[in-house]
């Protein structure tokens, strides 16, 4: 399915190791975009900007992505919430680095 117009932002969150966001697609213009093609879009720009003022080179995001479709505004206000509250359960994450960091070796 291709859309015409995309917003994005209702919410996003940056996180140490991937990224939230809810993106909103219309269609209302001649151009058509994929969300294949949208979430490629994101992730180059991204990462050759995060590259460039890091003065590094390579790969920044891992190869796939998830989406979901969001179909009530009782659906949208519970991932809002889940989106919000992310970065206060990173701490538990199994990939967080200070989780890492203050286990026992040998264990994460």
């Amino acid at each position: 399915m291709t859309y015409r117009r995309i917003t994005v932002a209702l919410i996003w969150m940056p996180m140490p190791n991937h990224v939230h966001g809810i993106i909103i697609l219309a269609d209302e213009s001649e151009r058509r975009h994929a969300i294949p093609e949208i979430v490629r879009g994101f992730k180059t720009f991204s990462a050759r900007r995060v590259n460039e003022r890091a003065g590094k080179r390579g790969i920044l995001w891992q190869r796939g992505y998830y989406e979901h479709v969001i179909r009530n505004e009782k659906a949208l206000d519970r991932i809002r919430a889940y989106i919000a509250n992310n970065p206060a359960r990173w701490a538990n994450d199994p990939e967080s680095i200070s989780r890492a960091m203050s286990a026992e070796p040998g264990r994460v």
